[in-house]
């Protein structure tokens, strides 16, 4: 466990700070009801709704996938999905008042995500809390996306902070393991996208976060 002094933070954002699976699963029911599949619950689709269009649509097609043009389905998904990006996403309890302290400590902090980099900048703008955010990477950003360490390399280059001075915190394997190659120290966010029973002890986590505010302690 590292104990270097904290001067960013860098953050995934679906399941992390943006609880986005509700918008994410009416994407992926519309392109169900469009080619008269079956529908797919919430409890179901919540624990991929950070894997993106590939995870869901394997999701809700599941075998009958192979007997469709995926780049169809794809566009089909994300054309509803950007009309309706901000229905039902939300902020998790705790995200506004962890952001308003970083921002009043002035603590550079960041988003690097494997949404692609139009979507989130598309979404962001819905939340004021998004105002002060210095550095935004996208899956498609770069040549690399996470766990790859580049997105988080560069977003520490745009906050101006070295990686090994940095947080990463997010809510998948791949945010950790892309965090913990680029040196920086990693969070993971246990009330995010986890799948019931994931032993998360064997990620290589730094740290292990009940809530947003838990973060705070690491500063």
């Amino acid at each position: 466990m590292r104990t270097t002094k904290i001067s960013g933070v860098l953050f995934d954002l679906d399941g992390t700070l943006l609880d986005t699976a509700n918008d994410l699963g009416a994407a992926l029911n519309y392109v169900l009801r469009k080619y008269n599949l079956a529908e797919v619950a919430r409890e179901d689709y919540r624990p991929i709704a950070s894997d993106g269009a590939l995870g869901l649509l394997t999701l809700g097609f599941a075998q009958a996938l192979k007997n469709y043009d995926y780049e169809v389905l794809r566009a089909e998904f994300l054309a509803y999905y950007q009309e309706n990006i901000a229905v039902h996403t939300c902020l998790y309890p705790g995200v506004a008042q962890l952001l308003l302290t970083l921002n009043e400590r002035n603590i550079p902090w960041g988003v690097v995500t494997n949404k692609p980099e139009g979507l989130t900048r598309l979404l962001l703008p819905y939340y004021s809390e998004f105002e002060k955010c210095l550095s935004l990477v996208g899956g498609d950003t770069f040549t690399n996306r996470k766990p790859h360490p580049e997105p988080i390399l560069k977003a520490c280059e745009q906050i101006s902070v070295p990686s090994e001075l940095c947080l990463y915190v997010g809510d998948a394997l791949r945010d950790i393991e892309a965090g913990n190659s680029a040196q920086a120290t990693t969070v993971i966010a246990k009330w995010g996208y986890i799948i019931a029973g994931e032993d998360c002890k064997n990620w290589q986590a730094d740290y292990h976060a009940e809530s947003p505010l838990d973060i705070l302690s690491l500063l």
